[in-house]
C-alpha cells in the first residue's frame, strides 16, 4: 500500500497486537472472531507491511478485544 501515513498503520497494527496479546488471544483466536483469517491479522501485525482496514474490521476487533475503537487509532 502506497501511502503517507503508512507509519500510522504501522503504529495501529502494533497496539492491536498490544491489545490483543493483553487479551491473552493468538491471531488465530482474533481472526476466528472477526471472520478472518490468521493471515489477514498477521499481515495487520507486521510492522514490516503497510496494511489498511475498513472501519467495519476496526470495530470488530474494538469488540473483540473488548476496547474502545479510539485505543487503536490514539497516538500515544
Amino acid at each position: 500500500m502506497d501511502t503517507r501515513y503508512g507509519d500510522k498503520y504501522i503504529k495501529m497494527g502494533l497496539k492491536i497486537q498490544y491489545y490483543r496479546k493483553l487479551k491473552g488471544y493468538t491471531q488465530e483466536n482474533l481472526a476466528e472472531l472477526i471472520g478472518r483469517s490468521w493471515q489477514f491479522i498477521a499481515r495487520i501485525e507486521s510492522p514490516s507491511t503497510v496494511v489498511g482496514i475498513s472501519l467495519e474490521t476496526l470495530f470488530r476487533i474494538a469488540d473483540a478485544l473488548d476496547i474502545e475503537p479510539y485505543k487503536i487509532l490514539k497516538e500515544d
